[in-house]
């Protein structure tokens, strides 16, 4: 399975210069052990490998359902190789597998520090489908911040979606949510600046409302816009 790129270069190509003829053959040194330590440094985990010196990128994807955030992973799973054949490029950030919607991927180290560490505090914003009918003491609760095991969330910002209007501009979800009989859903879009683990999730579930389906819209500056899943676009900085 192969992702749709929304712009006419499909792939990327990147030489290597051979090595110059006749080079003078230096004695080795024993190796010491900031030597052994520096050797055996290992690339960050789901990073893909084949770095190339290409010019600082972005891409911004829109990770399916049930697709590990990583280009590695056990025999059968989903990952970002299946999508991304980009070479050098590794995810800023996070994205539970069974969440959905925009991820972010570049070949830049410091970009990748700045969007996915906390102390910048990047916003991003979820659209939300929960359990129940949702009220605006509940929004209020997630705004004011909410008690969880590790501790009280931030402020954050949060409001119910028109619940026709969202249905109509998200894809659909494969498989489908499932919903209880007789037990209405909600949708809210939710935005925070800080990431403790399953936050979303355990926000709606804190006021009362479990979350059955959490997409991923944007993330600061970048939104993914008309990207269906499995898409990508890229932005040369």
């Amino acid at each position: 399975m192969t992702g749709n790129k929304k712009q006419s270069t499909r792939s990327n190509r990147s030489g290597r210069n051979s090595p110059l003829p006749h080079a003078r053959r230096k004695t080795s040194k024993p190796t010491g052990d900031n030597d052994r330590k520096n050797s055996a440094r290992k690339p960050a985990k789901g990073a893909n490998t084949s770095r190339t010196t290409a010019k600082p990128k972005l891409i911004l994807f829109n990770k399916p359902f049930n697709t590990l955030c990583q280009f590695t992973g056990e025999t059968g799973d989903s990952t970002l190789a299946d999508f991304i054949k980009i070479p050098g490029v590794y995810a800023a950030g996070r994205l539970d597998k069974d969440s959905e919607g925009l991820l972010l991927l570049t070949n830049d180290g410091q970009l990748q520090h700045q969007i996915s560490h906390p102390k910048y505090k990047k916003w991003k914003t979820y659209w939300v489908q929960v359990e129940g009918a949702i009220d605006s003491n509940a929004i209020k609760s997630l705004e004011k911040g909410v008690e969880l095991k590790d501790g009280l969330t931030k402020p954050a910002k949060a409001f119910i979606l028109d619940f026709e209007d969202t249905e109509r501009k998200l894809w659909d979800r494969h498989p489908p949510v499932r919903f209880r009989a007789n037990i209405p859903t909600s949708w809210i879009s939710l935005s925070i600046n800080e990431g403790k683990n399953r936050q979303v999730r355990r926000m709606t579930a804190a006021v009362g409302h479990p979350t059955l389906r959490l997409v991923r819209v944007s993330i600061d500056q970048w939104n993914i816009q008309d990207l269906q899943p499995g898409e990508y676009r890229e932005i040369e900085l």
